[in-house]
């Protein structure tokens, strides 16, 4: 694991100025996986060259959901932890309870506002002040494909939504698992995710999931979506129920199955199993999806200890929106930089291919919070969606049924 080697000068200055060893940062997060774990190396190497301790919480579960548990009940013991990793809406409901540390000074020490995009400061700014510090950004709307697969049965990669389904039932007929898939919740919604931009395009994506309009919720769109849903279902093995993301992204890189969609978290598996983009596995957008970007973005929120942010908890910020820990970072763990002024030189293919599409779809305006992963909906609206994406992926809604349920779901609980 490459460990970082120098600080930010505000990171120094922070140092300097401490007489006492600084306290050690508890972290509740959710990284378990193999790739994940790594990248989570970087974060803890960096701090213990502050003289700064690690002590982890890990709390296992793709989505988050079982670790906003553990917080919750952590913060009513009166005890929470130093720092969270959470996403989206999550961060902000928090801070309007006044739990969350402020983060100004560092912010405007080192120049937050200018290098990390304006989506993002969305999620990260309460009432005008930082309260969390962005780790990476991460799009959901990719592809990952097992290479050796589809040349052996001469599939071109998909542009369309018909070529996809044709390239499926090649791979179904050759006898080898089409789509690499777990059961759940939070999976089966962020396959949703893309199926729905593809379909109806970003106009109908903000409407439906962004704005919550009902009339794009009960569209025939929405219902063309879920129809395209139980399309993929056909084509996902018997086994899909409850299993973790990673054994599903397992199944691709060992050759068992050909494609699996999911954010790009999922590189860092395949890195840590010493595959090589373009050579082992090709990454590329859900097709139809190929101008947008739908994001989240893992950030650590400091809970307040008192009147100021305390000393482990600012250097633990000063060193996330480090460049050079943005870039270490990122390049083990899949995403791309939450800064824009990241050099792409020590990314791999499909890290430049990222960084690309960020910035051309944030110019365009093609730049999407991830309704699958707290960015696009409160919680409350996203977990009602949740249930009636995997109801309906499970058998239990027709497409018809699944558009009624969605419209009612969203009343209830917006």
């Amino acid at each position: 694991m490459r460990k970082l080697t120098m600080m930010t000068a505000a990171a120094a200055l922070m140092a300097a100025s401490t007489t006492a060893q600084a306290e050690d940062v508890e972290v509740l997060h959710w990284w378990t996986s193999g790739g994940e774990a790594a990248a989570l190396n970087v974060l803890k190497e960096d701090l213990q060259g502050q003289g700064i301790g690690w002590q982890d919480m890990p709390v296992a579960g793709g989505g988050g959901t079982q670790a906003m548990t553990v917080l919750r009940a952590r913060v009513t013991s009166g005890n929470p932890p130093t720092a969270v990793q959470m996403l989206g809406f999550d961060i902000l409901d928090w801070a309007g309870e006044g739990a969350l540390a402020d983060l100004n000074i560092q912010a405007g020490l080192e120049g937050w506002d200018d290098v990390v995009p304006e989506a993002l400061q969305q999620f990260a700014k309460h009432d005008g002040k930082w309260v969390s510090a962005p780790v990476n950004v991460h799009s959901t709307n990719w592809v990952w494909a097992n290479k050796a697969i589809l040349d052996d049965l001469g599939i071109a990669v998909p542009t369309t939504w018909d070529e996809f389904v044709a390239a499926l039932e090649k791979v179904k007929a050759s006898g080898k698992t089409a789509i690499a898939h777990g059961g759940q919740a939070w999976q089966d919604a962020t396959v949703f995710d893309a199926v729905a931009m593809s379909t109806g395009g970003p106009e109908f994506y903000k409407k439906a999931f962004i704005d919550l309009d009902e009339e794009a919720l009960g569209s025939d769109t929405m219902k063309e979506s879920f129809d395209r849903m139980a399309v993929i279902r056909s084509y996902v093995d018997d086994n899909f129920s409850g299993r973790d993301w990673n054994l599903a992204t397992a199944m691709v890189i060992n050759g068992d199955a050909a494609f699996q969609m999911m954010g790009d978290w999922a590189k860092g598996e395949f890195l840590n199993a010493d595959k090589k983009p373009d050579t082992d596995f090709l990454c590329f957008r859900f097709p139809g999806t190929q101008d947008q970007v739908t994001f989240n973005a893992d950030q650590f929120a400091m809970f307040a200890q008192g009147k100021e942010v305390g000393k482990e908890q600012a250097a633990l910020a000063t060193a996330i929106l480090s460049p050079s820990f943005q870039s270490a970072f990122n390049v083990v763990k899949g995403s791309v930089p939450a800064r824009t002024d990241v050099s792409d030189e020590a990314f791999d293919a499909c890290g430049k291919k990222g960084m690309a599409d960020l910035k051309a779809a944030a110019d365009s305006g093609n730049l999407y919070g991830s309704m699958a992963h707290g960015h696009a909906n409160p919680a409350a609206v996203k977990n009602a969606m949740y249930d009636v994406i995997t109801a309906h992926f499970n058998g239990e809604y027709d497409s018809a049924t699944a558009v009624e349920e969605l419209v009612t779901a969203v009343q209830i609980n917006k």
